[in-house]
């Protein structure tokens, strides 16, 4: 194999790490936004009781099948599973903006 091949097939390894890094920074990136916008809520009295456990309950049920996902890949979060945690993500966020924007506070 001569050098030149070599290094394209290195940076292209590179790459693909990186991005797959990227990826899992920016779910745990999210998850802490998420757990900041539930405490804002909470601090601000738009979210009561009720709603701050029924939130933290789906965050943890998402970060327990994110625990099992990468159990199952050696520690490695798939595509699949990258794309399914995004789609609960954003559920999440749309059910964390829904109860601070509703009429019942603490």
């Amino acid at each position: 194999m001569n050098f030149t091949k070599f290094a394209f097939i290195a940076t292209l390894t590179l790459t693909a790490a990186a991005l797959s890094a990227q990826t899992s920074q920016e779910i745990n990136q999210r998850k802490e936004n998420q757990q900041d916008r539930i405490a804002q809520g909470v601090k601000s009295g738009q979210l009561t009781a009720a709603e701050t456990g029924h939130l933290e309950k789906q965050e943890t049920a998402i970060n327990k099948e994110e625990k099992a996902m990468r159990a199952q890949d050696n520690g490695h979060l798939t595509k699949a599973d990258k794309s399914l945690i995004n789609k609960q993500q954003n559920q999440e966020s749309k059910r964390i903006y829904r109860d601070k924007h509703n009429s019942r506070v603490q």
